[in-house]
């Protein structure tokens, strides 16, 4: 029965070798189950990835003129601050406001629309990656007029200027101050 057992022992060592650095033996079973789980959840994450544009890049949708220099510089500075930027030119710009419910008072040379929020002149992006994170509830950011020194209106000095939240009820405050 000894020399059963001692036998037994030796096939089971055969079968089930695979040391591990700190000499604890592990089944070959075990370790082939690893492999397969390492394998399946390698190609899952492959399958289920959403496609690469840029890895987390918001989608952002900016309407503006087509003879717009200062618009063309914010949106390099949003696709610089890695968002995933659309354009649509239009030469009916106060229609595209209106239908955003953008104040004459708010109003600026592009208008720009983000998951929900409605984004009106040269907000930084900044201010727009903690609105999307902050998700308060208003219709969205506007810095109206051009001011200088603001994302794609560089110039040789900077204007004070603030970025005014506003909802659809006409209300509006101060959501940042430059």
């Amino acid at each position: 029965m000894a020399k059963r057992n001692e036998h037994m022992e030796v096939d089971r060592k055969k079968t089930l070798k695979a040391v591990t650095g700190s000499g604890v033996t592990v089944p070959r079973i075990w370790k082939t189950m690893i492999v397969i789980g390492v394998l399946i959840a390698g190609v899952s994450v492959l399958f289920f990835a959403q496609p690469a544009t840029k890895a987390g890049a918001v989608e952002m949708v900016v309407y503006k003129s087509p003879s717009c220099k200062c618009c063309d510089k914010w949106v390099d500075h949003m696709r610089d601050a890695g968002f995933k930027v659309t354009t649509r030119d239009s030469n009916n710009m106060d229609s595209i406001k209106s239908t955003y419910g953008i104040m004459p008072g708010l109003r600026s040379c592009h208008t720009a629309v983000v998951e929900g929020y409605v984004v009106e002149g040269h907000v930084p992006a900044g201010d727009i990656k903690r609105l999307l994170q902050e998700r308060p509830a208003v219709a969205g950011l506007a810095v109206p007029g051009m001011p200088t020194g603001s994302p794609g209106m560089e110039g040789p000095y900077k204007d004070p200027y603030n970025i005014i939240a506003f909802d659809r009820n006409g209300r509006t405050t101060v959501y940042a101050r430059y």
